[in-house]
């Protein structure tokens, strides 16, 4: 082999090497922004789904407390119906009492 086609076999080599280590040094590059990008992802979905779930969260206590209102509502009517036919029978209620008391 004469010296030029060795030359230029060493100089192929050492292109080689270099287009190689700039490869390696690009795609480590390209994986560090990656990672950075997919980190930025990350943090960007776990602050969406952090205020998803803290507008679900306020919609269902607004939810919850308009239904407690509307039990409490519910049952008022019911708790004066109650008081009222409690009224109404509170005479016969001391009339038995007294009734007893005295035969006893």
């Amino acid at each position: 082999m004469s010296i030029e086609a060795i030359q230029q076999v060493t100089q192929a080599e050492a292109s080689a090497r270099e287009k190689t280590a700039a490869a390696y040094v690009q795609a480590k590059q390209i994986v560090k922004e990656a990672e950075r990008a997919g980190q930025a992802l990350l943090e960007q979905t776990r602050l969406n789904a952090d205020k998803k779930n803290r507008e679900a969260m306020a919609a269902a206590e607004q939810n919850a407390a308009a239904r407690a209102k509307q039990i409490l509502s519910d049952n008022a009517g019911v708790c004066k119906q109650l008081c009222s036919a409690a009224e109404s029978r509170l005479d016969a209620a001391a009339a038995l009492i007294v009734k007893r008391i005295v035969n006893v």
